[in-house]
């Protein structure tokens, strides 16, 4: 069956694992500003083998609501591919405010939920948990693509920060990180730290092309299971069914 799914397995508790449709694909990140623009997205991407599933942000959401971005998504793709939902970022609040923020996502109708849980460590291990009790898939990330961004570039956050979130999501029985696309050093850091704990990790990254990202460096530096997370670069494209194309290319490479 073409598609996605959702698997559950045990260890110690029941919890969750996100499974893509490809091991590696390329996401369109849907940062669009009409609904028209979005089925014109979808319509140009959905029947290229190596499109992986589209990522909804807080700009489409914020004017039309989770629910009709999600129909609209569903009515014009070709096969069915998984929808996931960025609030950019998600998982900075108080703990207690997960349960009802995965239960408007799941409302909506995504497939999945991308947490960036820079609120804390009880922020993130409930946020998750609230996740898998409503089945959503659950992406975390640590590491942004801006510059400025750790203490070490003169930042905020911490350059210990992003490991320490990725351990945390990691004992919660999560395998799906966001990682910055156009940082393969930091791809290859973050890859060895998750595997010298036991597991693959599967990678998603933002950052390519626009900003400048090359996204067959990177996934060169993630491995095998890797997605590419691109938005300008496609839906701004005079075509972006070729451009799709372009992309998995470079993506297989």
């Amino acid at each position: 069956m073409a598609g996605f799914s959702l698997r559950f397995f045990q260890k110690g508790v029941c919890s969750m694992s996100f499974k893509m449709p490809h091991e590696r694909s390329v996401i369109v990140a849907c940062d669009v500003r009409s609904l028209t623009k979005l089925q014109e997205v979808v319509r140009a991407t959905s029947g290229v083998f190596g499109i992986g599933g589209y990522k909804v942000g807080m700009t489409l959401v914020i004017r039309y609501g989770l629910r009709q971005v999600v129909s609209v998504i569903q009515d014009t793709r070709a096969i069915p591919l998984p929808i996931i939902y960025d609030h950019q970022k998600g998982g900075t609040d108080i703990p207690e405010l997960g349960p009802e923020f995965v239960l408007a996502v799941k409302d909506g109708g995504a497939d999945a939920v991308i947490l960036f849980p820079f609120g804390g460590c009880e922020t993130e291990r409930q946020w998750i948990q609230a996740c898998r009790k409503e089945g959503l898939g659950v992406f975390v990330g640590g590491h942004m693509t801006q510059k400025g961004f750790l203490c070490s570039e003169g930042g905020f956050i911490s350059d210990e920060a992003p490991s320490r979130i990725y351990e945390t999501a990691l004992a919660l029985d999560v395998n799906h990180f966001i990682v910055p696309g156009n940082k393969p050093g930091k791809i290859r850091l973050y890859k060895a730290f998750l595997e010298a704990r036991g597991i693959k990790p599967v990678f998603y990254s933002p950052g390519l092309i626009a900003q400048r990202g090359n996204i067959t460096e990177s996934a060169k530096a993630a491995g095998s299971s890797w997605h590419a997370i691109v938005g300008r670069a496609l839906y701004n494209s005079k075509d972006i069914n070729k451009a799709a194309k372009w992309m998995v290319r470079a993506l297989m490479q």
